[in-house]
């Protein structure tokens, strides 16, 4: 209880006022141009019913949620989103592998849990929220993107009683695609870049599109020193799935109900994913010619 009484009062002492102000406005600008933008470009392909207008994305002050299976890629757009849109990247998988590699007094309970493919008990993962959180207000920092949490029905409650969340982007993609994606992770163990060298080319069949995602290989400094994580075997990217199936399909229903949930099947690798992404937000990427012209 220490611990969520702890995150609780340094979430609620980020200035009230102000954060509940954005709240109501990306609220409004969700259900309606959030909500249309994605209707029109992933739902109703084609429509053109109303041009939308683009707005400065640094003028959003977000709360986030990415949602997702392990592998999905959640980190990747997330990051993107958060480097366009002027607000950090809070990634739950990456609290606990910084403590891995810590050598502090949750060390040797982690790592027996990551290598069983086990999700993290909620009260380890809030204690590594709450330190982050609190640690992002004495910065100054304002609005957030969290990927990986909540997992649970129950983080999702002590998260709303914290937090208003404005939009959670559940990313999808086919099960055989992420077992593929996921067995090919790498890191490099000198400068920590996260690579994949999966090539996954499916041709499409009876109806269902094909789906291509080019392998995103590192560059000649790092391709000797390239490791695998640990738990990035078969067996335990299949339990992992099955946990996320068992215990975070639930979280989906639980924004579902509250019209937070923008649901987004991933078409392809990131050139393709990322313009419709962008869509979808109502948003423009001033650095990316592909999705200005998308």
């Amino acid at each position: 209880m220490a611990i969520l009484n702890r995150l609780m009062r340094g979430r609620a002492a980020a200035s009230a006022a102000a954060a509940a102000a954005a709240a109501r406005r990306f609220a409004a600008a969700a259900s309606s141009e959030v909500g249309a933008a994605f209707a029109a470009s992933v739902g109703r392909e084609g429509e053109t019913a109303e041009r939308r207008t683009k707005r400065d994305p640094r003028s959003w002050n977000v709360q986030w949620v990415f949602l997702g299976c392990p592998g999905v890629g959640k980190g990747t757009y997330a990051s993107r989103l958060s480097h366009l849109l002027g607000v950090p990247h809070i990634a739950t998988g990456d609290l606990v592998r910084e403590e891995l590699a810590s050598s502090g007094p949750l060390a040797k309970e982690l790592a027996e849990i990551v290598n069983q493919g086990k999700l993290v008990s909620d009260e380890i993962i809030i204690s590594l929220l709450s330190k982050r959180l609190e640690d992002g207000e004495a910065k100054g920092e304002s609005g957030f993107i969290l990927d990986g949490f909540p997992r649970t029905i129950r983080q999702a409650e002590i998260l709303e009683g914290v937090t208003d969340i404005d939009l959670v982007i559940n990313l999808k993609l086919r099960e055989d695609v992420l077992l593929t994606k996921c067995l090919g992770r790498r890191i490099c163990s000198q400068c920590g870049g996260n690579f994949n060298v999966a090539s996954i080319d499916i041709k499409g069949e009876n109806g269902t599109p094909g789906i291509y995602m080019a392998p995103l290989l590192p560059p000649p400094q790092c391709a000797s020193k390239l490791i695998t994580r640990s738990d990035d075997t078969e067996k335990v990217v299949k339990e992992r799935l099955r946990v996320y199936h068992d215990l975070s399909e639930p979280v989906e229903e639980f924004y579902g109900r509250r019209g937070k949930l923008l649901e987004f099947e991933l078409p392809g690798g990131i050139p393709e994913s990322w313009p419709k992404l962008l869509q979808a937000l109502n948003l423009e990427d001033p650095d990316d010619k592909q999705s200005a012209a998308a």
